[in-house]
């Protein structure tokens, strides 16, 4: 399982929590610290397999990014969104990493990473 958000209650070990927020870090130009992935302004793309979903609905019950459909599968509200972390932190969220988030510009897979 990877990385989320603490209020999901779905963090690894190693991840750092600072000021309430856990997740990825880097250092800004300024030195500055700046969380998570979408801090570079751009969009991704989010993909549900439905053949690997089980339903646990931890995706649709910690971001609105995601739904539950009638037949018990999670999918995307949107296939492409602005980058959030909230979305890739549900991802990180799903115990059998059936959601990838992928950037639209370059391919790069975002989780699972």
């Amino acid at each position: 399982m990877s990385s989320a958000a603490s209020q999901t209650g779905c963090r690894r070990s190693g991840d750092r929590v600072e000021d309430g927020h856990a997740g990825r870090w880097a250092e800004g130009s300024a030195g500055e610290v700046v969380t998570g992935v979408s801090v570079v302004a751009g969009r991704w793309r989010l993909t549900v397999d439905a053949t690997l979903c089980i339903g646990s609905g931890a995706c649709a019950g910690s971001s609105a990014h995601f739904r539950m459909t009638q037949n018990g599968h999670a999918e995307p509200c949107e296939d492409v969104i602005f980058a959030d972390d909230a979305a890739r932190d549900a991802a990180e969220c799903c115990p059998v990493e059936a959601i990838t988030v992928s950037d639209t510009s370059t391919g790069e897979l975002i989780v699972p990473a």
